[in-house]
């Protein structure tokens, strides 16, 4: 890719989703072997990434409760991100954010921020003013947040597990009002 490549963020729907299942667990799985703490350990394949997509993601996306943003260069999928609008009846405001994922060769692009800008967008069409996440304490992501506007809310000590080795990690609870 060369550096003037055009980024585009767009929705994928169910059935394009289905579709690119592998090429997204290809991304999932290259983000966790570069020590992305988005939920999973290694060992972690390429068809455990298409598993997640198939089984956890695109149920949730036929419902319409959860949409998949997707950052392509070219027709490459190089960056995603979920905004999960699945919430209890007494918190139709709010949504979260999950799965912000740039593949290693593409960050320091700024794909991470249109996607949050896009997803923030979404939000508020939807009618969501709360956008909640969470992310490892002192992960890379944690300063981007920060930038976006993302307050913390807290900490909670020994929440996740380190995807290479046998070790505990807190996790920051974050928020943004749009």
């Amino acid at each position: 890719m060369t550096d003037d490549t055009a980024i585009a963020i767009s929705p994928l729907p169910a059935r394009d989703a289905a579709r690119h299942a592998g090429e997204l667990g290809r991304l999932l799985s290259d983000c966790v072997r570069d020590g992305a703490n988005v939920n999973f350990v290694m060992p972690f394949t390429e068809a455990d990434g298409e598993a997640f997509w198939t089984a956890k993601v695109l149920p949730a996306l036929g419902a319409g409760t959860l949409t998949l943003l997707v950052a392509r260069a070219g027709s490459r999928i190089v960056g995603t991100v979920l905004l999960d609008c699945g919430t209890p009846p007494n918190q139709p405001h709010r949504a979260e954010v999950t799965k912000l994922l740039v593949h290693p060769d593409f960050r320091r692009r700024g794909i991470a921020k249109a996607l949050m800008a896009e997803l923030e967008d979404l939000a508020g069409r939807l009618g969501r003013s709360l956008v909640t996440l969470d992310t490892r304490t002192g992960d890379k992501a944690e300063p981007l947040y920060t930038a976006l506007g993302y307050r913390t809310a807290g900490i909670i000590p020994d929440f996740c597990r380190d995807p290479f080795e046998d070790r505990l990690y807190p996790t920051t609870i974050m928020y943004k009002t749009l």
